[in-house]
């Protein structure tokens, strides 16, 4: 199997899990439900709080960096890199899961 390569920081993880879901046998379903039941249970245990507060508002509301900054009260770069430590702490967390 390729080993696919994820760039946490650029955001292209979710996008290279797309691709290696299509890429391997049409019988990923059970490794897709083991690496979802990963990341949740990652999000939880690995992540700080406002790790897990940043990424719900931007991957489960939708919102942007700006529009998170604003709400919290800081500058839009702290968000940027709160985001970025969280993917990293993730994949590190997910990277055997697959």
């Amino acid at each position: 199997m390729e080993i696919i390569h994820f760039n946490a920081c650029a955001g292209d993880w979710i996008g290279d899990v797309t691709d290696w879901e299509q890429q391997g046998p049409a019988d990923n379903g059970e490794r897709l439900d083991r690496l979802r039941r990963s990341l949740r249970s990652a999000r939880v245990q690995e992540l700080t709080s406002r790790q897990r507060q940043v990424l719900r508002l931007y991957y489960d509301q939708e919102k942007t960096l700006s529009q998170i900054a604003e709400e919290l009260g800081v500058n839009r770069s702290t968000v940027s890199r709160t985001l970025c430590r969280a993917r990293k702490r993730l994949y590190r967390c997910l990277r055997y899961a697959l």
